[in-house]
């Protein structure tokens, strides 16, 4: 970064934090204005009718969430290195954070790809990894760049796969690295189905609810209502 943009970033920043501090010092409300989906670079994330983004999640740039999938409250999912997919029937569950780097240093595509009825589960963060059909990412989980979570591999929560490394297919791991617990049998199968369905349906009441131009302007009428000067923040 060279030094006339770090310069004009900090001085931005500091203005706009100064801004918000004087309107609340005067007594003014300050109401969001976040965006779930963003345009990047001219890049702008697709997102199927039937999908569902939180409100309070960011999607940006490249990336495109399949039907059916859904992108839970707080979550990131960052197309600005490279491209991202969330696969047909996969969630990425609250506070998890799916990105990417600009290269692999083993020549792959340095992309990440999450494949059809996946569960990432909430606070995981993923990095240019490949996670194939039916994987289960528990709670918490880190699966470094360049990683493959083969089709209906099970991780723990908790569990740090390394950069590089191999999940085979129908297996279950945990620790920290990430070792072999057991092969995955037909009692996990069906926790993991049962999850991805039930994610499935509680998608579609969130969607049945949620406004995608945003409650802002509820948030408006209540602030006037009280008799307070509202401001965009």
């Amino acid at each position: 970064m060279s030094v006339t943009r770090a310069v004009k970033e900090t001085v931005s920043k500091a203005l706009r934090e100064t801004g918000v501090a004087l309107k609340y010092a005067s007594g003014e409300e300050v109401f969001s204005a976040h965006r779930n989906m963003m345009t990047l670079w001219g890049a702008k994330p697709f997102k199927a009718n039937d999908s569902f983004v939180a409100p309070s999640a960011s999607v940006i740039g490249n990336v495109d969430c399949w039907d059916k999938s859904s992108v839970w409250y707080g979550a990131v999912v960052r197309g600005d290195n490279n491209y991202v997919q969330v696969g047909f029937q996969s969630s990425i569950g609250d506070r998890a954070v799916v990105n990417t780097v600009s290269s692999l240093s083993n020549g792959f595509p340095s992309t990440c790809k999450i494949g059809h009825y996946c569960t990432v589960g909430a606070g995981s963060v993923l990095t240019s990894c490949v996670v194939e059909n039916n994987a289960f990412i528990g709670d918490g989980c880190v699966i470094g760049e360049g990683a493959l979570v083969e089709s209906f591999a099970y991780l723990e929560p908790g569990t740090v796969v390394p950069p590089y490394t191999r999940i085979p297919a129908g297996e279950k791991w945990g620790g920290n690295p990430a070792s072999f617990i057991s092969k995955v049998d037909a009692e996990d199968k069906g926790h993991m189905e049962k999850i991805t369905n039930d994610t499935i349906e509680q998608a579609y009441e969130h969607i049945a609810e949620y406004l995608p131009y945003g409650y802002q302007y509820k948030q408006i009428e209540e602030l006037e209502t009280d008799g307070k000067t509202a401001t965009q923040g």
